[in-house]
């Protein structure tokens, strides 16, 4: 926030959940996951208030913490609820993103030196290509991601570029 104070800030959904259910008993456990559920699955931020409403109502007597853990996190939480339901998906977790950044710098630590800039490029391109395990042109990888490239070129449309081939 200090360095780009115009930039949105984002809790870890996963890692909300996580510790939401490292202050539960075991015993509750399903049952707090699917109260939980309710909140990060809500379609408006509005219905997500009601569903922490209910989630206070129902456990806040027996796990005040964890409660206690979603309304401090609720003002990093609430851009979440912003996106459209594909670029949630993308972002609730950062794993999709360090996967790629772990196979970009294994590629990039086993040549050890690029000669030009473009090709740096090109080993980054050919990583990201080999991403389709049946290497015959991203056909799986691209239909799984359309929905979310989709999603991501009508939210960020004015700093997406190619947006409009979208």
């Amino acid at each position: 926030e200090n360095v780009w104070p115009q930039a949105i800030v984002q809790t870890c959904v996963v890692h909300l959940i996580r510790n939401s259910l490292r202050l539960t008993s075991r015993r509750d456990t399903d049952a707090v996951k699917r109260a939980i559920r309710a909140i990060y699955t809500a379609s408006t931020a509005d219905a997500a208030a009601a569903a922490l409403d209910d989630l206070d109502d129902e456990w806040g007597r027996a796990h005040p913490a964890m409660i206690r853990l979603w309304r401090n996190a609720w003002t990093e939480f609430m851009p979440f609820l912003d996106y459209d339901i594909e670029v949630r998906r993308v972002i609730c977790t950062t794993n999709a993103i360090e996967s790629l950044n772990a196979r970009y710098r294994r590629a990039v630590r086993a040549r050890g030196h690029f000669p030009s800039e473009q090709a740096a490029m090109k080993c980054l391109y050919l990583v990201t290509r080999s991403l389709d395990p049946t290497g015959r042109g991203h056909t799986r990888w691209m239909m799984r991601w359309k929905p979310v490239l989709n999603a991501f070129a009508i939210t960020f449309g004015d700093r997406w570029p190619g947006a409009e081939h979208y």
